[in-house]
């Protein structure tokens, strides 16, 4: 489960690169009241990059887990909620797959990783 969870935030990071929708999401982000927007998601998708490495490696996965945790959560807050629970064929948007990743994340973080943490 560490891989899978692991690889969808590896992946979710290098789309946003790649695709160059840094910016957009920024613009977002600052339409919504945060400041400075833009670094915020290149922080938010250097954890990602980072994190995603480091917990598919078993490293940190408690601290980790909890970073993920919280970037969901804000995501949920703040995009998804607003969308209803379902994300494909009954809704669009929705917050059940941010769900779900927590609980993941909570599984992982409860049975650690390579190292004590």
């Amino acid at each position: 489960m560490r891989y899978a969870v692991a690889f969808i935030f590896l992946a979710h990071a290098t789309v946003r690169v790649t695709g160059g929708t840094v910016n957009r999401f920024g613009e977002f982000l600052t339409g919504k009241g945060f400041i400075f927007g833009t670094p915020l998601v290149w922080l938010i998708t250097a954890f990602e990059l980072a994190g995603g490495l480091l917990l598919a490696l078993g490293y940190f996965t408690k601290w980790l887990s909890a970073g993920f945790i919280a970037i969901l959560t804000i995501g949920i807050v703040i995009i998804h909620a607003e969308k209803g629970w379902f994300v494909g064929e009954h809704g669009e948007g929705g917050s059940e797959y941010s769900v779900i990743l927590i609980i993941a994340l909570l599984v992982i973080a409860a049975s650690g990783g390579r190292q004590k943490e």
